[in-house]
C-alpha cells in the first residue's frame, strides 16, 4: 500500500501544478510541519496528569514532547511562573505524513456523530484543528489504561501562498472537510 508521501510526489503534485498552473515544481504547496499540542490545565492540581499526556503524545507522535512552561503567574488559575502547563512536539518529514495519515484514516472517522471537519484556513494556507479528546488515536488504548480526556490542537503548515491552494491540497490528501449545506450557502451570500 502506497503511503501518503508517495501519493503525494505520484498524483497529488502533478495534479496540483496543473490545476494551479504553476511553472516551476517548488511552487506547488506542500505540507511543511504539522505542530500537536495539549493543554495540561489538570497538571496543576495532579503532576500525574502531564506524565499521562507526554506518554500520550509520545505514542501518538512517535517523538518525546516538549514540556512547556507558564511564562508568567496567574493567581486566579492557581498557575506560578514555570510551572508546566502544556506539552508540544513538531512533525517533519516521514514522520509527519505517517501521522496525517493516521489522523484522517484512523483518529477522525472514531469520533462520534463525525460529519467532516471545518474548512476555515488562517489566511496563508495553513490549518488548525482542535480535537477534544486525544483518545480517538488508537496508541493511547494500547495500555488499557482508562485516563483523562485532554484535548489537542493539531496545526498543519502548508507552503500555499492563498487559503484556496492550501485548501485544495488538504482534500486531495483526503481531509474530510465538511460539505456547506444549500441553507448556510444560500445565510452566506446575504
Amino acid at each position: 500500500m502506497a503511503t501518503l508521501k508517495d501519493k503525494y510526489k505520484s498524483e497529488i503534485a502533478p495534479l496540483l501544478k496543473e490545476e494551479l498552473g504553476l511553472e516551476n515544481v517548488m511552487e506547488i504547496p506542500r505540507i511543511t510541519k504539522i505542530t500537536l499540542n495539549m493543554g495540561v490545565s489538570e497538571a496543576v492540581a495532579d503532576k500525574k496528569v502531564m506524565d499521562h499526556a507526554v506518554s500520550d503524545l509520545t505514542k501518538i507522535a512517535g517523538l518525546k514532547p516538549v514540556v512547556t512552561k507558564a511564562k508568567k503567574a496567574i493567581a486566579g488559575f492557581k498557575i506560578r511562573q514555570g510551572m508546566p502547563i502544556g506539552v508540544a512536539v513538531t512533525l517533519r518529514g516521514d514522520r509527519m505524513y505517517a501521522f496525517l495519515e493516521r489522523l484522517i484514516h484512523l483518529a477522525l472517522p472514531r469520533i462520534r456523530d463525525f460529519r467532516g471537519v471545518g474548512n476555515r484556513l488562517d489566511g496563508r494556507g495553513n490549518y488548525s484543528l482542535g480535537i477534544s479528546d486525544h483518545t480517538i488515536f488508537p496508541e493511547t488504548q494500547a495500555d488499557g489504561q482508562q485516563r483523562a480526556n485532554i484535548g489537542m490542537d493539531v496545526c498543519i503548515a502548508t507552503s500555499a501562498q492563498t487559503d484556496d491552494e492550501g485548501r485544495e491540497l488538504l482534500r486531495l490528501l483526503g481531509m474530510p472537510f465538511r460539505r456547506a449545506s444549500a441553507a448556510t450557502a444560500e445565510t452566506a451570500k446575504a
